[in-house]
């Protein structure tokens, strides 16, 4: 694929506020009205022996605060916090895992945080053996961790080895000292190239790194260093995040507006220049949104096969899974339902000793609900709709159903964003950075008061 160029003045027209589509319809119309009790009945109702599972845990504690983050966190110096963790998690698994049958096999499975690395080696080991203790893995399982490079011994990433991992995420944001330090994060090249060293001495088979645009400090010219480093370092895929800025929501940000944050014009400039330069010389493939992988990459392959799908951790490879997510805040996702555990690590643990499921929150979908739910996910990850084969998908003429959608998206068609043609829609190149955008358009659930709900979609 050829170099992407990015017109700002249409990403000026199309950045505003709308879901990331981890989930149709989006978690903000989660309610407490679904609730420990009818996830169970979903999950009983609806558990056949042969589909997937992917499994994701949240584990939350980091040492330090970075104060960009919008995750949800647990801060503490107090390694011994985790052992009790590892505890709840325990009556989690066991709870849940009796209630799925036996023989379905786990395709995927995920640590996300936090930092789960703040887990010591013989932990990461007890929550693996726990793992596979109660659930079935496939022999070609895709096993993913987050990991902190900043407080990481090689003795953490070969016990993640030994437990199946075979990918990592590294936590880079950028390289700049300037601003490593405005946003309480120093992390010096030395230390993210030798976590990438030991992992791929380890044979963990794809590495990704974390990027931001739109830190304090962070020019095009500091921004264009950090991508030489980068490409030296050569990762197999990136994530490249708009710097979120919701201190309503994470009160921590407020200390960023003490800083310089960089004014929305160069925010855009240092998002243009990061797709041009992984794009160029078909370097990465750019997914869509906020993902590239290398031409090769399984996440690049998945897309032209169309088994691509998106969930809680972004897209993934593994389509038609369902998801178990265990820990405080994790979202687990079945064909009739989502469900949200306790956010508060107190809330958490107290349902687990209590004996209760940490469910908080929950949706069950609709018909209508899932028939939207397949096209934004096919959108989203095909990059088209093939009408006939959506028909067949959703038991309904699409053309027909769908025909006020598809009018809506001739606008998206005038600015070179999508193309139309007999029963088939396809979104451009430059449309992959608007896919938030066009997928909006198959929302049911928007409304005026969404846009104090979610980011900007660029």
């Amino acid at each position: 694929m050829s170099q992407l160029h990015v017109n700002l003045d249409l990403v000026k027209k199309y950045n505003v506020a709308g879901p990331r589509y981890t989930s149709y319809p989006p978690a903000t119309q989660f309610t407490p009205g679904v609730g420990a009790d009818q996830v169970l009945a979903l999950l009983a109702a609806d558990n056949p022996s042969d589909r997937g599972l992917s499994l994701y845990f949240h584990l939350p504690f980091c040492e330090t605060l970075c104060w960009f983050c919008g995750c949800t966190t647990v801060i503490t110096q107090d390694h011994g916090a985790s052992s009790p963790y590892l505890d709840c998690l325990e009556r989690e698994v066991a709870a849940m895992a009796a209630k799925v049958h036996p023989n379905r096999p786990v395709v995927q499975i995920h640590w996300g945080g936090g930092s789960p690395t703040f887990l010591r080696p013989d932990e990461i080991r007890r929550l693996g053996d726990l793992i596979h203790r109660h659930f079935r893995i496939a022999p070609d399982v895709e096993a993913g961790v987050e990991v902190d490079p900043r407080r990481l011994t090689r003795s953490h990433l070969e016990a993640l080895s030994e437990v199946g991992f075979n990918r990592a995420s590294l936590g880079v944001q950028d390289f700049d000292e300037k601003v490593q330090v405005a946003i309480h994060r120093r992390q010096p090249r030395d230390l993210t190239q030798k976590t990438l060293d030991w992992a791929r001495e380890l044979g963990f088979s794809s590495i990704n790194f974390d990027l931001i645009y739109g830190l304090p400090h962070q020019t095009v010219a500091s921004f264009d260093q950090t991508l030489d480093t980068v490409l030296a370092m050569n990762p197999d895929r990136l994530a490249v995040f708009s710097y979120a800025h919701v201190p309503w929501v994470k009160p921590a940000q407020k200390i960023l507006e003490q800083k310089i944050l960089p004014p929305p014009e160069v925010k855009l400039e240092l998002l243009k220049l990061g797709i041009e330069r992984l794009t160029a010389n078909g370097l990465y493939e750019y997914i869509g949104m906020d993902h590239f992988a290398r031409p090769g990459d399984e996440l690049v392959r998945a897309q032209k096969e169309k088994t691509l799908q998106r969930n809680f951790q972004g897209y993934s490879t593994r389509g038609e899974a369902d998801i178990l997510a265990f820990g405080m805040s994790a979202i687990s996702q079945i064909p009739g339902a989502y469900w949200q555990n306790e956010k508060s690590l107190e809330a958490y643990s107290d349902a687990l000793k209590n004996g209760r499921v940490p469910v908080a929150r929950g949706y069950a979908l609709t018909a209508d609900d899932q028939k939207r739910r397949q096209v934004i996910m096919r959108v989203m990850c095909d990059l088209a709709l093939d009408y006939p084969a959506m028909s067949s998908r959703l038991g309904v003429d699409f053309s027909t159903c769908f025909a006020r959608e598809l009018e809506a998206l001739r606008s998206f068609e005038a600015d070179g964003l999508v193309t139309f043609h007999p029963n088939r829609m396809e979104v451009t190149h430059a449309g992959r950075l608007f896919i938030r955008n066009i997928a909006m358009v198959f929302d049911a659930t928007l409304a005026p008061h969404s846009e104090s709900r979610h980011s900007k979609t660029i």
